[in-house]
């Protein structure tokens, strides 16, 4: 019996050093999260600190530079052959940022006047990649395929990231930007 109570107490004294050891990991793990959480709010105090982010492409007001391209399905595009306006969606299947965006320019292309022929998305990467957005947006836009840097629309609307989105008049002028693009249409419940 005296064996089996000093195990025991063995036992129960390992634990407690235990919980304590585990207590203390939690207590530094707990004060670095704390530290580093402090760093990210200066981080983005000294982001913000820095003024709007950067246009992703030309701003309005702006013309496009010359182009040519053709459509993936064989209509060629040109800044001579826009006419009304136009909406322009620049997009790459490795832009995180672009997946997310994708359904409100498919909204928005969808409700734009004009319907598809005044829809342009242009898709920086290789073929196979851009498969996937290619069938999402050929239903309501032209589709171009462009190499991930240097494509002809890219360089004429000096792409500096993705998404890009703009509104184009036909001259090719920038007649909105991204904060100025008409939103997409906000769906109601069909009522019964």
């Amino acid at each position: 019996m005296m064996i089996w109570k000093v195990a025991m107490t063995a036992f129960l004294i390992a634990l407690v050093v235990l919980v304590g050891v585990v207590a203390v990991l939690n207590l530094v793990l707990t004060v670095g999260v704390i530290r580093r959480l402090r760093q990210h709010t200066e981080k983005l105090a000294d982001l913000s600190a820095m003024g709007p982010p950067m246009d992703m492409m030309i701003g309005a007001g702006e013309r496009v530079g010359e182009f040519a391209a053709t459509t993936t399905d064989g209509e060629p595009v040109s800044r001579e052959l826009l006419f009304g306006q136009t909406l322009v969606g620049v997009l790459s299947p490795d832009c995180s940022a672009c997946k997310e965006r994708l359904p409100e320019f498919i909204a928005r292309a969808e409700a734009f006047p004009g319907g598809r022929g005044q829809v342009l998305a242009v898709l920086a990467g290789e073929p196979a990649e851009v498969q996937p957005y290619r069938e999402r947006l050929a239903p309501v836009a032209r589709v171009v395929i462009e190499p991930p840097t240097g494509g002809p629309l890219a360089t004429a609307l000096n792409v500096q990231g993705y998404p890009a989105f703009a509104v184009l008049d036909s001259t090719g002028t920038v007649v909105a930007g991204e904060s100025d693009l008409p939103q997409p249409p906000v769906m109601s419940p069909a009522s019964t």
